[in-house]
């Protein structure tokens, strides 16, 4: 199984993610979200409230309670070999 080891804010709603396979990507969240809708990911248009994201579990979290799975943002990456 798969899980986020660090987690990195990068700039423009970009976040720098260490998997534990040893690959590394970038997540863009303003691509990933633009076609989605939903009341917890209102917050995240809010960059001060998109930077206070965390790692709990392996999985990339959110105070409001969104959480995004290791696996899908593993597939989403633009990975490379660390």
């Amino acid at each position: 199984m798969i899980k986020i080891l660090n987690a990195r804010y990068s700039e423009n709603f970009c976040i720098a993610l260490q998997f534990s396979d040893g690959t590394e990507g970038k997540f863009d969240a303003r691509a990933y979200f633009k076609d989605r809708q939903g009341s917890l990911l209102e917050a995240l248009q809010d960059e001060v409230f998109f930077k206070r994201f965390f790692i709990d579990a392996g999985a990339l979290c959110w105070p409001n309670g969104l959480e995004l799975s290791p696996q899908r943002l593993h597939t989403l990456c633009v990975l490379e070999a660390a």
